[in-house]
């Protein structure tokens, strides 16, 4: 190892920054590689019996890996294959309505290249991704993606970096392309995300966030204040719902429209009856709605409590930020 040299700040700022531009361009160049063949693997993949299989050796397989992710959580079976083990019997996953999608900047991987005479005894196709157009690799694949960077982020052009970045950008712009023509929607995206935040966001609906609390807060807008203050405290919520003789929303008190009232000292809230103080029409959600679209509203708005009803405007319930943050919403 080198002997260690005392960098200034400027001198790393710089050096970070070459880094990043060399990496943008990079990927900015891939472009021109968005042509017929990328097309023809699109409605190759698209037309697949089978499942779409990432590998690659290295660094690439780290890429590789990653882009099997991306493809089976975006509506593209696929895994990830390592070379190295499946010439020791994990090529008995490889079936012949498959298609292997091979990464390999050089295109000479010993471990790619010493699979592929196997995987055309199998029947499956093989898609090159490889920065070397000449290779051994593209020259036994059925389709040949130029990835090709003309230097690599590190100083010393060896460590890959630029390649690897383009690698991945490329397969993410293969993924979406796909996802793109399977009208792949938010709610497909859910089925294969069901944990964490992220499912709870894309699967949760305002019905089951009412579940959390299961109270309705409401009183008559002829009601008294003090008896919707009583509501507001029983039910714990920072609101409550104001109705009509028909029972339909007609307005919403919260604890910050009394507090405001209570800086008044004119005002006589012992007699005050509740649609004297209430907003009138106030925002709503129906129970069908997405949970991520309540927080929406609510953000967007600047409010905390929303009022859940149904197609009648009949009040079901009430919402507040601090049910959304108990379901992992936010």
């Amino acid at each position: 190892m080198g002997k260690q040299q005392k960098l200034k700040s400027n001198k790393i700022k710089s050096n970070a920054k070459e880094v990043l531009e060399i990496e943008s361009q990079a990927i900015k160049n891939l472009t021109r590689s968005v042509n017929d063949q990328f097309v023809a693997v699109v409605k190759e993949i698209l037309n697949c019996s089978g499942r779409t299989i990432m590998t690659g050796m290295g660094k690439s397989g780290v890429i590789a890996k990653k882009l099997a992710a991306t493809l089976a959580s975006t509506g593209t079976p696929g895994f990830f294959l390592h070379p190295a083990e499946a010439i020791h019997g994990d090529l008995g996953m490889v079936t012949d309505s498959d298609i292997v999608i091979a990464l390999s900047n050089s295109g000479e991987s010993e471990e790619i290249i010493e699979i592929l005479p196997y995987i055309k005894r199998i029947g499956a196709k093989i898609v090159a991704m490889t920065g070397n157009q000449e290779s051994t690799l593209a020259e036994n694949a059925n389709y040949v993606l130029n990835i090709s960077v003309t230097q690599e982020a590190c100083p010393l052009d060896l460590a890959p970096t630029a390649s690897t970045t383009a690698a991945l950008a490329f397969g993410d712009a293969l993924a979406v392309a796909l996802l793109e023509a399977r009208n792949f929607q938010p709610e497909d995206f859910a089925l294969y995300h069901p944990g964490g935040s992220l499912g709870k966001k894309l699967l949760l609906t305002v019905e089951e966030i009412l579940d959390v609390r299961n109270q309705n807060p409401v009183v008559n807008k002829d009601n008294s204040l003090k008896q919707a203050l009583f509501k507001m405290t029983k039910t714990k919520m920072g609101a409550v719902n104001i109705v009509n003789d028909d029972d339909v929303l007609v307005g919403i008190i919260t604890d910050g429209d009394i507090r405001r009232k209570l800086e008044n000292c004119n005002i006589d809230l012992k007699n005050m009856t509740a649609k004297a103080i209430m907003t009138k029409n106030p925002i709503t959600i129906t129970i069908d709605k997405l949970a991520a679209e309540a927080v929406k509203i609510m953000e967007d708005k600047e409010i905390n409590d929303l009022p859940v009803v149904d197609g009648d405007k009949i009040p079901l319930g009430m919402i507040n930020f601090q049910d959304l943050l108990q379901a992992g919403v936010i």
